[in-house]
Protein backbone atom coordinates (compact mmCIF):
# COMPACT_ATOMS: atom_id res chain seq x y z
CA UNK A 1 0.00 0.00 0.00
CA UNK A 2 1.44 3.36 -1.06
CA UNK A 3 1.37 6.54 1.42
CA UNK A 4 2.57 9.70 0.87
CA UNK A 5 4.03 12.74 2.00
CA UNK A 6 4.39 16.14 0.56
CA UNK A 7 6.56 19.29 1.95
CA UNK A 8 5.79 22.66 -0.30
CA UNK A 9 7.79 26.03 -0.89
CA UNK A 10 11.16 24.74 0.49
CA UNK A 11 13.56 27.75 0.90
CA UNK A 12 16.29 25.60 -1.18
CA UNK A 13 16.72 25.22 -4.71
CA UNK A 14 15.86 21.98 -6.46
CA UNK A 15 19.47 21.24 -7.45
CA UNK A 16 20.48 21.11 -4.04
CA UNK A 17 17.58 19.21 -2.68
CA UNK A 18 17.86 16.64 -5.37
CA UNK A 19 21.52 16.19 -4.16
CA UNK A 20 19.90 15.01 -0.72
CA UNK A 21 17.12 13.05 -2.19
CA UNK A 22 19.44 11.05 -4.28
CA UNK A 23 21.12 9.19 -1.55
CA UNK A 24 17.84 8.40 0.14
CA UNK A 25 16.06 7.16 -2.95
CA UNK A 26 14.82 3.17 -2.47
CA UNK A 27 16.16 2.27 0.92
CA UNK A 28 14.53 1.48 3.79
CA UNK A 29 12.55 4.11 5.91
CA UNK A 30 14.82 4.24 8.83
CA UNK A 31 18.21 3.49 7.36
CA UNK A 32 17.11 6.74 5.55
CA UNK A 33 16.32 8.54 8.53
CA UNK A 34 19.67 7.69 9.90
CA UNK A 35 21.38 8.94 7.11
CA UNK A 36 19.16 11.98 6.82
CA UNK A 37 20.02 12.99 10.52
CA UNK A 38 23.55 12.81 10.11
CA UNK A 39 24.16 14.54 6.71
CA UNK A 40 25.57 18.04 6.47
CA UNK A 41 23.47 20.03 4.08
CA UNK A 42 20.45 22.36 5.35
CA UNK A 43 18.09 20.48 2.96
CA UNK A 44 18.14 17.06 4.60
CA UNK A 45 16.94 18.67 7.97
CA UNK A 46 13.29 19.45 5.23
CA UNK A 47 13.98 15.86 3.75
CA UNK A 48 13.74 13.87 6.75
CA UNK A 49 10.78 15.75 8.07
CA UNK A 50 8.91 14.49 4.84
CA UNK A 51 10.20 11.24 4.89
CA UNK A 52 9.65 11.01 9.01
CA UNK A 53 6.06 12.59 8.25
CA UNK A 54 5.31 9.48 5.23
CA UNK A 55 6.10 7.05 7.89
CA UNK A 56 3.74 8.71 10.34
CA UNK A 57 1.35 8.73 7.61
CA UNK A 58 1.55 5.08 7.27
CA UNK A 59 1.73 3.97 10.44
CA UNK A 60 -1.35 6.29 12.34
CA UNK A 61 -3.46 5.85 8.79
CA UNK A 62 -2.62 2.57 7.02
CA UNK A 63 -1.69 0.68 10.34
CA UNK A 64 1.18 -0.53 8.76
CA UNK A 65 4.09 -1.81 9.92
CA UNK A 66 7.09 0.47 10.02
CA UNK A 67 10.33 -1.92 9.77
CA UNK A 68 9.21 -2.68 6.23
CA UNK A 69 8.72 0.44 4.59
CA UNK A 70 10.74 1.50 2.09
CA UNK A 71 10.94 4.32 -0.30
CA UNK A 72 9.12 3.62 -3.15
CA UNK A 73 10.03 6.98 -4.82
CA UNK A 74 11.03 10.78 -3.59
CA UNK A 75 11.22 13.74 -5.91
CA UNK A 76 12.40 17.62 -5.35
CA UNK A 77 10.09 19.46 -7.99
CA UNK A 78 10.56 22.85 -8.88
CA UNK A 79 8.47 25.54 -6.91
CA UNK A 80 7.44 29.13 -7.70
CA UNK A 81 10.32 31.31 -7.62
CA UNK A 82 10.38 34.87 -5.61
CA UNK A 83 11.57 37.67 -8.11
CA UNK A 84 13.54 40.27 -6.21
CA UNK A 85 15.48 43.38 -7.27
CA UNK A 86 19.28 44.06 -6.42
CA UNK A 87 20.04 48.23 -7.18
CA UNK A 88 23.08 48.16 -9.25
CA UNK A 89 25.58 51.12 -10.52
CA UNK A 90 24.20 54.21 -12.21
CA UNK A 91 20.22 53.76 -11.29
CA UNK A 92 20.04 50.00 -12.77
CA UNK A 93 18.59 47.20 -11.36
CA UNK A 94 19.43 43.43 -11.70
CA UNK A 95 16.94 40.54 -11.10
CA UNK A 96 17.55 38.11 -8.20
CA UNK A 97 15.60 34.73 -8.07
CA UNK A 98 15.11 33.05 -4.93
CA UNK A 99 14.28 29.44 -5.92
CA UNK A 100 11.99 27.13 -3.73
CA UNK A 101 11.36 23.51 -4.00
CA UNK A 102 8.27 21.07 -3.27
CA UNK A 103 9.18 17.40 -1.87
CA UNK A 104 6.88 14.32 -2.30
CA UNK A 105 8.04 10.98 -1.09
CA UNK A 106 5.84 8.17 -1.72
CA UNK A 107 6.93 5.02 0.91
CA UNK A 108 5.28 1.12 0.00
CA UNK A 109 5.08 -1.74 2.16
CA UNK A 110 7.93 -3.95 1.15
CA UNK A 111 6.03 -7.25 2.61
CA UNK A 112 2.83 -6.64 0.14
CA UNK A 113 5.27 -6.83 -3.46
CA UNK A 114 5.98 -10.85 -2.47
Amino acid sequence: MEVSATLKYIRHSPRKVRLVVDVVRGRQVDEALAILRNMPQHSARDVYAVVKSARANAENNLLLNTDSLYIKSIAANEAPRMKRIMARARGRADRITKRMSHVTVVVEDREEIQ
